[in-house]
């Protein structure tokens, strides 16, 4: 075995073979004093012969993808995943804050494919096309995450404040918000429904993610808030 490599907010840090590594607010990566983030969030460790990847908390879900995007899972409270990229990127997101942080390793098991669900239980990434008003709408939730240049944090708005960025009402974002999730949840990715006890801010959340985890906006996009059509 080979040691893990992770980045977070230009700083480095080292899991050599045969470690236990703990990501949260309280671990070995202390990612935030974040009231909302679990103590012991995510676990790196060795088992089986390979690196692993595990969500220890019982609240929040994290977004995992290969250097590429073509490759996601949804990281649940309890569920695990080996770590089968030579780049792997997570992000989650506590209260209104979103976290990325990327894992480098030096072994790669895995080379992507875009044709079928992988053995792991991630799925590749089928393409989505978006109306304008949609990717205008995407990248105001997700642009302060789209605008770092390496991986840390970002703050995801309110509706009202990317309703207001974009000069929209609040009907007519709310509107366009339902559009999306609606049409990405037919393609499979979880997590974008609401339900009874699912807060508003936890479908944004997932919405930005998803988005830039797997490129389907990116800084290049934020141009486009610029001069933003009404619609």
């Amino acid at each position: 075995m080979k040691p893990l490599r992770i980045e977070f907010c230009g700083e480095w840090y080292t899991t050599p073979p045969g470690s236990d590594f703990s990501i949260g607010r309280e671990s070995d990566l202390s990612i935030d004093d974040n009231p909302y983030l679990h103590r012991t969030f995510l676990r790196l460790y060795e088992d089986f012969g390979m690196w692993w990847i595990a969500n220890v908390g019982n609240l929040l879900s994290a977004t995992v993808t290969d250097a590429t995007g073509a490759v996601q899972a949804w990281l649940a409270p309890g569920a695990k995943l080996p770590i089968v990229f030579q780049r792997m990127r997570v992000s989650f997101t506590a209260g209104s804050t979103n976290y990325d942080f990327t894992i480098h390793a030096e072994e790669d098991y895995f080379n992507t494919s875009v044709s079928a669900t992988q053995p792991d239980g991630s799925t590749t990434i089928l393409p989505v096309a978006l109306t304008t008003s949609q990717r205008l709408l995407v990248v105001a939730l997700a642009e302060q995450v789209l605008r770092q240049t390496v991986p840390g944090r970002g703050t995801i708005p309110t509706s009202a404040e990317a309703a207001a960025r974009l000069g929209w009402n609040s009907t007519t974002f709310n509107r366009k918000l339902d559009n999306v999730c609606d049409k990405l949840d037919k393609l499979g990715v979880d997590g974008l429904r609401g339900g009874r006890g699912k807060l508003a801010v936890n479908r944004r959340a997932r919405l930005v993610e998803y988005a830039v985890a797997t490129h389907l906006v990116s800084a290049d996009d934020v141009d486009l808030l610029d001069g933003a059509p009404t619609p």
